[in-house]
């Protein structure tokens, strides 16, 4: 492969050099909105629509899409599109299921909900596996901006009379002190509206570069033209090759990957989370699935199309054997000028922060809400503190997370480096680590039956079966293949993604169908007085039979035989030692309660007549309870009643919610246009005085 180093000129550095100084500064400065753990995390849940559709858009197009869409479109063709248009068959059950259950349950993370709906045991497993997960795509994150940046450095540097070697570790160490900075200081807040920027930057870029690259082969019909038949192709072959094939990647980006990136994407779900209500967060999934991500296609996909046109009629200029990572940088520095460059390599290098900053305050927010708290509420379960110092205190923790994860992800970067691309790397990473997961969450919101044995098992179950196929995969990954040639370096990178998904789905299926054989398994223990030791034993039993088959020091019968022991009996210690009450498990958590969720989240009745939108001035007064208080005529036209929900707004939409609150309807009083806000509302809606608000009701 030919790899290139020194791309590029002053000029293009200076505009890159200007661009991360103005994304650092735009977000240290939305950065001064965040008050609390709520707004470093969620944003203060007040956005619109608008504004998180172009956050998730620099998001989702961000850490690896340009890189590895670029390199399978130089290697394939069109074809490179096909997995960037997946997600629009599970988003109706992102949009009616999932989106409105982590809202009105009031959930900070997904681990949280796997204890509210399954059991403390279950979140705790939760949260080693998204944690896992969730570092492994800030790896990949790195390694993907690693690889763009690396063909624009020189090989080496003179420091202080010593020339050191640009290695991609070293480039990627100093890309995450870079990319930590503004997300550690700024939190969702900051994070929301940089996206914002970048998501029109990399959109607009992505075109810009298309088109000139277009424009520099001599117009869309010589470009087509020179692209080899096989290259104009819609879809991947059926089955070959193992690198890049229908089959393999059908199951592991739009399967697992797709329902992956919507169901247990911390960093996507906390942009959700972030809208002001559900339906906001409903009109931006659907935007983004019918109008951006086709747009997006085009955009990630298009510089290795352009690569394969010119190494077609130019092989002197593109190399045939150029390093499909590094082709859209060696593209986009042959056919636009210096300056532009620049622009577009600032564009790039957007697009590849945006995922990776979201991640590391995702997972910071795992930290806190799932290690950090249930630490401190176990150690002094009594204590009383001021909410504004615990607050406080929590986004210090946040912060140090921040940085912990940061390293983490670096550190994880060795994990996927050997692999010939990122395309490859990544899928990988989604075939193995996704499934146990995905499994757990769809089959607990959309199966009322699911509990937590099942969920428990799945999750200590299915991973041991699916090491055991990673280990011997022509046995037990074979009989999936679809025909797919199996690669001994790397067996069936994508198609595992299908016996991963398989035995993690058989395994629920099978405690659960076996619910009422082991609800009288558990009560003959409950019955003997022996039985909690008993019990006890069986568990150091199965505890190591699941140590056997990590270890892999014995046959494959042996492990095989330890697997399917631990799923036997899981389910059976699972239900002897977990309280589990299926009605208050599954009210409001699962997809066939979500009235009663909307109950559950206003604390009351909810109020259906529609309203109107009213204008008012804020006063202040001292009101310590979160209640404000309008006018009665103003509350008729909102149709609103006391203890309703209302959402109350600066007039100027531009702003997308960024000065707003959500808040309770208190007492009435005599003045119309006028809202009386205490001094803690008034701050955390970062209202300015005399401006106009909107006030709406909610609920």
């Amino acid at each position: 492969m030919e790899t290139f180093h020194n791309i590029g000129t002053t000029t293009d550095w200076i505009v890159m050099v200007v661009y991360f100084l103005v994304v650092m500064l735009f977000g240290s400065y939305f950065g001064r909105y965040t008050k609390s753990t709520s707004d470093f995390f969620f944003g203060g849940r007040r956005f619109s629509w608008w504004l998180i559709t172009m956050s998730i858009v620099a998001t989702g197009v961000g850490s690896h899409s340009f890189v590895k869409y670029s390199a399978k479109g130089f290697e394939h063709g069109i074809s490179s599109s096909m997995t960037y248009l997946n997600d629009w068959f599970f988003v109706p059950f992102f949009m009616f299921g999932w989106l409105p259950i982590i809202v009105y349950s009031k959930v900070r993370s997904i681990p949280e909900y796997f204890e509210k709906r399954f059991s403390p045991s279950a979140r705790f497993l939760a949260t080693i596996l998204l944690l896992l997960y969730m570092v492994g795509y800030i790896g990949i994150g790195f390694l993907t901006l690693g690889k763009a940046v690396i063909p624009m450095l020189p090989e080496a540097v003179n420091i202080m009379g010593t020339a050191v070697d640009i290695t991609l570790m070293r480039a990627i160490v100093v890309i995450a002190i870079i990319t930590g900075i503004y997300i550690t200081f700024g939190g969702q807040t900051a994070v929301i509206f940089t996206d914002l920027l970048q998501g029109f930057i990399l959109l607009f870029a992505g075109f810009m570069l298309f088109f000139i690259g277009i424009s520099y082969l001599g117009g869309f019909s010589t470009f087509w033209d020179l692209l080899p038949t096989t290259w104009k192709l819609p879809l991947a072959d059926f089955n070959q090759p193992s690198s890049f094939n229908f089959v393999g990647i059908f199951w592991q980006d739009a399967v697992a990957g797709s329902i992956g990136f919507l169901f247990m994407n911390q960093g996507l779900l906390m942009r959700f989370m972030a809208c002001k209500n559900v339906n906001e967060g409903r009109k931006a999934a659907a935007i983004n699935i019918m109008f951006i991500l086709p747009l997006s296609a085009v955009v990630v996909g298009s510089a290795g199309w352009l690569g394969k046109a010119i190494s077609v009629v130019s092989p002197d200029i593109i190399s045939p054997n150029t390093s499909p990572d590094e082709i859209f940088v060696v593209v986009a520095s042959i056919i636009t000028s210096p300056g532009v460059f620049g622009f577009v390599m600032a564009a790039l290098t957007a697009a590849l922060m945006s995922t990776v900053d979201t991640l590391i305050n995702a997972t910071a927010a795992i930290c806190v809400n799932d290690i950090y708290r249930p630490i401190v509420t176990y150690l002094k379960p009594a204590r009383q503190e001021i909410e504004s110092e615990k607050d406080r205190r929590e986004l210090f923790v946040a912060r140090l997370a921040s940085i912990g994860i940061t390293a983490l992800g670096v550190l994880a970067v060795l994990a996927f480096k050997n692999f010939p691309t990122v395309y490859e790397a990544h899928g990988y990473f989604h075939s193995t680590l996704t499934p146990p997961l995905v499994v757990a969450i769809f089959m607990g919101v959309f199966w009322k039956r699911f509990t937590p044995a099942g969920v428990i098992t799945t999750f200590l179950g299915g991973v041991l079966l699916m090491i055991i196929g990673a280990r011997f995969p022509g046995i037990f990954i074979a009989p999936f293949d679809h025909g797919i040639e199996m690669n001994p370096a790397r067996p069936y990178s994508y198609i595992r993604a299908l016996y991963n998904t398989i035995v993690c789905i058989g395994v629920g299926v099978y405690v659960t169908a076996m619910g009422n054989y082991y609800n009288r398994f558990v009560d003959i223990f409950k019955s003997r007085q022996s039985g909690r030791s008993e019990m006890v034993g069986l568990t150091a039993v199965v505890g190591l039979a699941f140590a056997l088959v990590l270890v892999g020091n014995s046959t494959m019968n042996t492990q095989m035989f330890s697997a399917v022991f631990v799923v036997i009996l899981v389910p059976g210690i699972v239900g002897y030692f977990v309280s589990y009450d299926e009605q208050k498990a599954t009210e409001g958590l699962t997809s066939w309660s979500l009235d009663k969720a909307k109950i559950m989240f206003k604390g009351s009745d909810i109020n259906d007549q529609v309203g109107e939108k009213v204008s008012v001035v804020f006063k202040q007064e001292d009101e310590r309870e979160n209640r404000i208080r309008f006018s009665k005529n103003d509350m008729e036209k909102m149709s609103a009643n006391v203890g309703d929900l209302v959402y109350l707004s600066d007039k100027r939409k531009w702003l997308g919610g960024l000065k707003s609150i959500h808040s309770t309807y208190g007492k009435m009083h005599t003045e119309d246009g006028i809202v009386y806000i205490g001094s803690q509302n008034i701050e955390s809606g970062l209202f300015d005085k005399g401006r106009i608000l909107i006030a709406e009701k909610e609920m």
